[in-house]
């Protein structure tokens, strides 16, 4: 692109009340810093002033922020500009671009608002997120990075009126809540809340405000998980657009994912022991540029389906993954010796290989299934443990760009070989032709 053509277009800040909800979310972390026994020592009126100081701190800083903030497109990179003394630039070639996020906290609802955050290649967070634009303006430059990944010219033709996204599966409500309550943090509530209840019979004159408190924000941290997974996955949607996956979900917070099929490293999906009774799964995407970290934080960003039943499943992975049923995989068991190195998963570990995929089993108490597409292969490794070499045993590993890998446990050392070759083989030829 000529420089004529980059300056054409002028850098854009964000939107003027970003200031204002970047601070609200400032303030909230720092007085959630400030404990229980801080507040005991401050008292009302010295822990209302520090707020107060807090406040205006974030504000500033905030505003100077916004200022120094500007976004614009150039080619096909996003390049974004902040810093006051020292100032950065930060260049994403869109090339690169896994996912983009529309993100709504409650605050921007309100005004609005929205935060685009983009999922690139080989980071471990979020890369520049966008906190605010104006909704509709947010959705105009998703779906323009989007354009632009998929390498279509920047002077194409306008393409017609997108069509609306094909809804494919909603999860139900109550079968979100249900799930949550069939958690291990849940069941083992009561015999917390139990154990509290006698120890201030016994002690009452002992416990303080800061020990009532400190009791509570125990409880809210076990509750914390179930309680952000109900609140992420309510009127969680699977649709399908033009430009690939949206995955839409929310109460408070509603974020719109959209992924390009061709972007996902692997699926995975999990039989936790306590669904078993209801038939249920859950089934998660990933994708690169989402780290590990962030798995434990938002389930949310990554999840296929919640929760529902093998069918659902078995009709979203065939849609993500064309050609592929879960349902009709031809796993290979691990050989019977196996049982002296995992002696509880040994009848569950399996392997298959499928015209355009690898998938693998294991876990005894909690099922788990991974599917590799050949051409999200990175590398292929055959690892032996000292047990492993006395049986002639051997565990292949299938590294993925993202944060899910395929391993066949425990195979007969020359099966392993055999099939480290072939998923080797198969990947190079995945890649010559991938999209």
């Amino acid at each position: 692109m000529t420089e004529t053509a980059v300056v054409a277009e002028p850098r854009r800040r964000l939107h003027p009340l970003s200031p204002v909800l970047r601070s609200a979310k400032l303030l909230a972390l720092m007085i959630a810093a400030i404990s229980w026994q801080g507040y005991s020592q401050l008292g009302t009126v010295g822990w209302l002033g520090l707020v107060v100081v807090l406040l205006l701190g974030a504000l500033a800083l905030s505003v100077v922020s916004w200022w120094f903030t500007g976004y614009h497109v150039v080619g096909r990179e996003l390049r974004v500009y902040e810093g006051l003394l020292w100032r950065r630039t930060r260049t994403i070639p869109l090339e690169r671009l896994q996912a983009i996020d529309v993100v709504r906290p409650p605050l921007a609802k309100l005004a609005g608002l929205a935060e685009l955050s983009l999922q690139v290649v080989g980071a471990g967070r979020a890369e520049a997120p966008l906190a605010y634009l104006p909704m509709t303006d947010a959705v105009a430059l998703r779906d323009r990075l989007l354009r632009l990944s998929n390498r279509t010219p920047e002077d194409a033709p306008a393409a017609p009126a997108e069509p609306a996204p094909r809804l494919m599966h909603a999860v139900a409500n109550p079968d979100v809540v249900v799930s949550q309550l069939l958690t291990p943090q849940v069941w083992f509530l009561p015999f917390g809340l139990v154990f509290v209840a006698l120890q201030f019979l016994n002690d009452r004159p002992g416990w303080t405000f800061v020990g009532v408190a400190s009791v509570i924000t125990a409880f809210i941290g076990v509750l914390q998980h179930p309680v952000r997974r109900i609140l992420q996955d309510w009127n969680f949607q699977v649709a399908m657009a033009s430009n690939g996956l949206r995955l839409r979900g929310g109460l408070l917070e509603t974020r719109i994912q959209s992924v390009a099929p061709h972007r996902v490293q692997a699926i995975g999906v999990t039989w936790p022991l306590l669904w078993r009774p209801k038939r249920w799964l859950r089934s998660r995407i990933d994708i690169a540029g989402y780290g590990p970290q962030q798995e434990g934080q938002t389930a949310a960003v990554s999840r296929l389906l919640p929760v529902g039943d093998f069918e659902t499943a078995r009709r979203l992975i065939g849609e993500v993954l064309p050609g592929v049923d879960v349902g009709a995989l031809p796993f290979v068991p691990a050989p019977p010796r196996a049982r002296w190195v995992a002696p509880i998963g040994q009848p569950v570990l399996g392997a298959a290989l499928t015209e355009h995929v690898f998938a693998t089993t294991s876990g005894r108490l909690t099922r788990q299934l991974v599917v590799v597409p050949y051409a999200r292969i990175q590398s292929v490794r055959v690892v032996q443990g000292p047990l492993q070499r006395r049986l002639g045993l051997a565990t292949v590993y299938v590294d993925t760009a993202g944060a899910l890998h395929g391993v066949a446990e425990h195979r007969d050392v020359a099966e392993a070989w055999v099939l480290a070759a072939e998923l080797a083989e198969r990947g190079r030829a995945a890649r010559t032709v991938r999209p």
